[in-house]
């Protein structure tokens, strides 16, 4: 008999590092799992966003360190997925081959999730979607506090 573990840290580290190992070889044109985060949070705002909305973003959300997010943004310039713009204040934009990559790669995570995702009950997706929502913002408010 095999019995449904509780909901803890570690039930959630490891959906989250499975879910992250199948999402990593998505991953084309040799780009990393924090530079995927940094496209993606560039096309959620249109395609252009300024750098420290993108670093915040990612050390935010993603907890990166301030260095690592930096470097990853640089590796992305560096590769020609995103240029730098003029406007108000330093602006990342995708350029088209940062555009093409995202799309690639968000319509193979697609299929993922439609086979991680896609036979689980509703209201158990609504229910997991609390939870972990509500996790996050006590987590995120420890950290906040020293």
């Amino acid at each position: 008999m095999t019995t449904t573990p509780t909901l803890n840290g570690q039930v959630i580290g490891m959906a989250h590092y499975a879910t992250r190992a199948v999402a990593e070889r998505l991953l084309t044109q040799g780009i990393t799992f924090h530079q995927s985060l940094a496209l993606n949070a560039v096309d959620a705002k249109g395609g252009t966003v300024e750098r420290v909305r993108l670093v915040e973003r990612l050390t935010g959300a993603a907890k990166l360190d301030v260095a690592v997010a930096e470097r990853t943004i640089t590796e992305l310039t560096s590769a020609g997925l995103l240029a730098e713009r003029d406007g108000d204040g330093p602006l990342l934009a995708l350029t088209p081959a940062g555009e093409s990559l995202v799309r690639t790669h968000r319509a193979a995570l697609a299929e993922v999730t439609a086979k991680l995702y896609g036979d689980l009950p509703a209201e158990d997706l609504a229910a997991a979607g609390r939870v972990l929502t509500e996790v996050t913002a006590r987590a995120d408010a420890m950290l906040a506090a020293g």
